[in-house]
């Protein structure tokens, strides 16, 4: 009986020391993936805007030639983009007021669903106004978007071909 406390005994320090060594090596797995995470490449917010200016352009284009598929796709992009502001940027004061936007972009996609060119002409318009007044209002006054006025990829056919 007496053995058979001293083995029992030993396994259980050996169980114990186990679980500690497990524990150990599971919290260096965690640190070592965390400094990876923090190393990790993220867009920068001007980086997410620039984006959103490249659509916007297309945009125009796009949905003057009435080519409301891809201005479906174009508005989308955009929405998408704020989205990952919104996920990727959230302790950027900015991040706070891109909600603003969400109405005009609605409204944008609303014409396009309808394939109304005075709606979505407006509408782009409004877009854009609301792109400058957000960024007045986060203290970028000095970025000031407006109506594209040339197509800035020559690349790239908006016309649906017939």
């Amino acid at each position: 009986m007496k053995y058979l406390f001293v083995f029992l005994t030993i396994i259980i320090l050996f169980a114990c020391n186990q679980e500690d060594s497990n524990r150990k090596a599971l919290q260096n797995q965690i640190d070592n993936l965390q400094s990876k995470l923090d190393d990790s490449y993220k867009p920068g917010f001007g980086e997410f805007m620039s984006s959103v200016q490249v659509h916007h352009n297309k945009l125009w284009f796009a949905g003057k030639s009435e080519n409301w598929e891809l201005a479906d796709f174009e508005i989308n992009e955009i929405r998408e983009i704020l989205q990952d502001i919104e996920k990727y940027q959230s302790a950027r004061p900015e991040s706070q007021s891109i909600s603003m936007i969400t109405p005009a972009i609605d409204s944008v996609s609303s014409a396009i669903q309808h394939r109304d060119l005075p709606q979505f002409e407006h509408s782009y318009m409004v877009l854009t106004n609301t792109c400058t007044n957000c960024h007045s209002a986060t203290k970028h006054e000095f970025i000031q978007i407006k109506i594209p006025n040339k197509n800035m990829f020559s690349n790239q056919e908006f016309k649906l071909s017939p």
